[in-house]
Formats: structure tokens, sequence, C-alpha cells
């Protein structure tokens, strides 16, 4: 019940450090990012795609999910968005060649009112992109965070039925930005729910998404604004995501075969946090709530 994968970029390691730290793990699959580095989806083609492969099957892996973040506003910029939608698809297609079904991603923060410009734009280039995924039996995972589940709900139903566009659940994005009740909002997004990412954090005070991810965007911050004046994120089990609540939630609403793929973005010891989140989720998955 449940794989258990590691974000490779987490250990800080290189590629070749990474895939061997995450073989001595014992996890089931990696995540890793085809925006940046060793992995960006213009290098892994013919000969270096083909070694990816090689190196990964030799330790035991599979690709649990390709990250196709690209920064900045995701898809919030209509003037951007044709460049980015067609490196996304570039993902996509990677992602199909390494046999993954799912591409993650942010899309920038989803207006809570759907009659705002920016709602339109967003929803126009998930479809299109979502077209072109289910061409390649893959699924765009629109990662969770900006925006309360029920707001991302609405904006997956407006996209319509088979759109080829999922979630990714980042259950620490939630709790640290939108101060959400965790298996609450799997309740709300169960049944797009493609994959996972186990991560913990802390809400410290109420902060405007609009604000925080534009500071992540690269947008001057407000005077004074702190990023680390709002949000923490933690070794997994330190925060307040309930992880056997969650991991409970998720195996009620039938997300058991998929991916909790450990993310670890800050500390000075990545390595020893994720050997103990492999071992705090081992430990769940065997003996459920």
């Amino acid at each position: 019940m449940f794989k258990i994968g590691v974000m490779l970029e987490s250990f800080r390691l290189g590629l070749a450090g990474g895939i061997q730290a995450a073989a001595e793990l014992g996890v089931d699959g990696v995540q890793l990012y085809a925006t940046g580095g060793e992995t960006h989806f213009s290098k892994l083609r013919g000969t270096a795609l083909t070694e990816l492969r090689n190196r990964l099957a030799d330790a035991g892996l599979e690709v649990a999910a390709v990250c196709g973040d690209f920064g900045g506003h995701g898809l919030a910029d209509a003037s951007g968005n044709p460049q980015r939608i067609e490196e996304i698809k570039q993902v996509i297609e990677l992602a199909k060649a390494l046999d993954s079904g799912v591409v993650t991603t942010h899309i920038g923060v989803i207006p809570h009112d759907p009659h705002h410009p920016r709602y339109n734009v967003m929803q126009a280039a998930c479809s299109e992109i979502g077209r072109f995924a289910i061409q390649h039996e893959i699924t765009l995972a629109i990662e969770t965070g900006p925006e309360p589940a029920r707001d991302l709900r609405r904006f997956l139903d407006g996209l319509g039925p088979n759109s080829g566009v999922g979630v990714n659940f980042d259950p620490a994005n939630l709790v640290m930005v939108c101060r959400e009740d965790i298996p609450s909002a799997v309740a709300t997004l169960a049944s797009s729910i493609v994959h996972t990412h186990a991560k913990d954090g802390r809400n410290l005070q109420p902060v405007d998404p609009e604000i925080l991810y534009g500071v992540f965007a690269g947008d001057p911050p407000p005077e004074g604004f702190k990023v680390g004046n709002y949000i923490l994120e933690t070794p997994l089990g330190e925060g307040d995501v309930p992880f056997p609540a969650y991991l409970d939630a998720l195996r009620i609403h039938g997300f058991t075969d998929g991916y909790l793929t450990i993310e670890r973005e800050v500390g000075e010891d990545p390595e020893g946090d994720i050997a103990t989140a492999v071992r705090t989720l081992k430990k769940l998955r065997r003996y459920p709530v």
C-alpha cells in the first residue's frame, strides 16, 4: 500500500549521488526536475536519456513523476504562456520517454473569483496542455498550495471530464499557506489526485497567497515582508501535517497504489531528514490508523 519516492534534488548530491542515495534508502522511485541542471528536458535526449534510464533500472528505481515547474507566475501570464506551454509539452514528452505517467507543476495562484481575468487565462493554458498530455498518456498534476482545495476543485471541474489535468497533493503547502484541514482537502480533491508530496510544515501567521507566491515568483516584496515570518517547512513529523490521518484519508478515498514522494527544500541535513521521512512513511503504511 502506497509507494515511497524521493525528489532527487532534495538530496543535493547531483544526479548520480541522488540516485545512489535513493537506492540505499530502499524507496520505490524518484521524482526529478526537468527544468534545470543535469535533468533539464533539453539535455535528456539520445545517449543521455538512455544512460539515465539504465542507471535508474540498475538502481531498481522508477520515475514517480517529472517536475515541470518553471517558476515565475506559472500559467497566469497570458503573454508568456505560448512559450511556457511548449516547454511543458516537451517535459511531457520526456515523462513519456521515462515511463512516468505524471508531470507536476505550479500554475500560479488560482483566483477565488472565476470571473477574474486571470482565471480564463489559466484554464485555457491547462486545457491545451491537458489535451497534449492525454495523447501521451500523461496527467498534468497541479500542485496544491496557493489556493484552498475547494477553489482548485472548482477550477478542475471547469476544465470538464477527462481533461488530462489532475492534482499533485502537497499537504505541507496547504497547511503552511491556507491552514487547510488535510483530510477534508483530500476528500475534496480525491478524484483528481495522481501524485503526492510527503512534506511537512507550519503556518506561523496568516499570509496572503498572492503576496507570498509573488515573492516566490521574483516580485519585489512589500516593505518588511519576510517569508520566514509566515511559513516554516519542517522535517516530516515535526510540522502540522497530521500524517496518520492524511494517509488514512488517502486510503479511504482510493489513493492506495500511488506515490508519497518526499520533498525537502530546506534544512542543513537533507539526507538525514529524508531518511527519517522514509522510515516514518514505511511504518505508517505498514500500520494504518
